[in-house]
């Protein structure tokens, strides 16, 4: 099965800074804030929502092809993914911009101030969907360029190909009606329990309609798991325990990555739930949302710790 994954690829750029935000910005002066924060230095790390799901779905020996936009920095992050087999086939490098770009601080008390440049993600990737040319596909829509979130979404009911839509940070940049129709044909829409919130308050759509539209909703809960909700029930999804907890950040798309898996294989929703917090407890134990690694043997021996059931077929 071909797997579709629109979205960002984008340098996550950390820096630390050694002390407190608030001990540097004055109340009373904030209408002429200009600080200066001097940190201990920057580590550049590989992300964005499709690439962060693609790499996890190589580490679980998938192919999915990344539909999104690179610009003329692209070529460090390009060799990363050539080194875990994945395509390049559906990223259109926009040779005048940069690559999308997070430039993230951190103070002793894990405040954040995050700089964020779109660069080539500005532009639309335009691939063509029915070039695929594999009879069975599964789509994710992650958040990423607006125009792509739509068009791609259209052009997957065009060809009846199911596909999850994950609106997360670009709720906020949809309109009530691109949201709205983007849940609507949609097979399973994510989000966790704030974003959820937005999609009900902008849309005006309450779960119940939202589910008149999509065929279940799974609400991510960070440390107190995930839940699927149907028309007909509710069930609770529990966390895989990790080796230890270092950084959340990019925990959701794992998640994704470990469901998409599932549904490929062909499980029940819960149980590719489970995968998809299984993979996300690999993520946890490492800074940074490309860092973790694991073999299957490991996977499926962490899933069944945890689930309590057998590994998959």
């Amino acid at each position: 099965m071909q797997i579709l994954i629109s979205g960002s690829l984008a340098y996550d750029r950390i820096m630390d800074f050694p002390g407190k935000f608030s001990d540097h910005i004055l109340a009373d002066k904030i209408h002429i804030l200009n600080v200066c924060f001097v940190v201990n230095g920057l580590t550049e790390k590989f992300g964005g929502t499709a690439g962060n799901i693609a790499y996890s779905l190589a580490l679980l020996e998938e192919r999915p092809l990344i539909l999104a936009t690179a610009g003329n920095d692209f070529g460090q992050y390009e060799n990363w993914l050539r080194q875990h087999d994945l395509p390049l086939d559906g990223i259109r490098l926009i040779p005048e911009e940069l690559t999308a770009g997070a430039y993230i601080t951190t103070d002793m008390g894990d405040n954040q101030i995050t700089g964020f440049n779109p660069g080539a993600m500005k532009y639309p990737s335009l691939y063509e969907v029915d070039q695929a040319g594999v009879p069975e596909k599964l789509a994710i829509i992650a958040p990423g360029n607006v125009e792509d979130m739509v068009s791609y979404s259209l052009a997957y009911k065009k060809h009846k190909i199911p596909y999850i839509f994950d609106p997360g940070q670009q709720i906020t940049s949809l309109s009530a009606d691109q949201l709205t129709d983007l849940v609507t044909g949609s097979k399973l829409l994510i989000a966790n329990d704030y974003e959820l919130e937005l999609i009900t308050e902008k849309t005006g759509l309450k779960r119940n309609a939202l589910l008149e539209r999509t065929e279940a909703i799974i609400v991510t809960l960070g440390e107190n798991g995930s839940i699927i909700i149907t028309a007909r029930d509710e069930t609770k999804i529990g966390i895989a325990k990790p080796s230890r907890v270092l950084d959340p950040t990019g925990a959701g798309d794992a998640y994704r990555a470990g469901l998409i898996k599932g549904l490929v294989l062909g499980k029940e929703l819960a149980q590719a739930a489970g995968m998809g917090a299984t993979c996300a407890s690999y993520a946890i134990e490492h800074q940074g949302t490309q860092e973790h690694a694991f073999t299957l043997d490991g996977f499926w021996t962490r899933y069944r710790q945890n689930f309590g059931l057998e590994q998959p077929a």
